[in-house]
C-alpha cells in the first residue's frame, strides 16, 4: 500500500503562481511514476504531468507545457507541481497519483493510488 497526500492549493489571482506538494509514504519502492491530474466541476479528470520515481524523466500535457513544472525531492519522497501564469480556467481540484507500472500514462485508470485532492481557485 502507498499513501498519497497533496497540499498547497488555495486561492490565487490570475497571473499568479502556486506550488503543490505530494508526499508518498508506505511501500514507495513499488512506485514507477507519479503524476498530477485535475478535475473541474462537471468535467473529466485530466492529466497534467508525470515524473519517474528517480526524477530523471518527465512528461507533460500540451495544455500546461511552459506554465507547469513537475519535480521531485528524492530525500523527502515528495513531488511538486509548480504552476505559473495561472488562469481562471485552471480552477479545479488537483490530484496526485501513483503508478506502479512502467511508462508515462495519461489516463486516470492507469494509476493505482490517489490522494484526496487539493482545491486550486484562480480569480479573474
Amino acid at each position: 500500500q502507498v499513501h498519497v497526500v497533496e497540499s498547497g492549493g488555495g486561492l490565487v489571482q490570475a497571473g499568479g503562481s502556486l506550488r503543490l506538494s505530494c508526499v508518498a509514504s508506505g511501500r514507495t519502492f513499488t512506485i514507477y511514476t507519479m503524476g498530477w491530474f485535475r478535475q473541474a466541476p462537471g468535467k473529466e479528470r485530466d492529466f497534467l504531468a508525470s515524473i519517474s520515481w528517480s526524477g530523471s524523466s518527465t512528461y507533460y500535457a500540451d495544455s500546461v507545457k511552459g506554465r507547469f513544472t513537475i519535480s521531485r525531492d528524492n530525500a523527502k519522497d515528495t513531488v511538486y507541481l509548480q504552476m505559473n501564469s495561472l488562469k481562471p480556467e485552471d480552477t479545479a481540484v488537483y490530484y496526485c497519483a501513483i503508478r506502479r507500472g512502467p511508462g508515462f500514462k495519461t489516463t486516470s485508470y492507469e494509476y493505482d493510488y490517489w490522494g484526496q485532492g487539493t482545491q486550486v481557485t484562480v480569480s479573474s
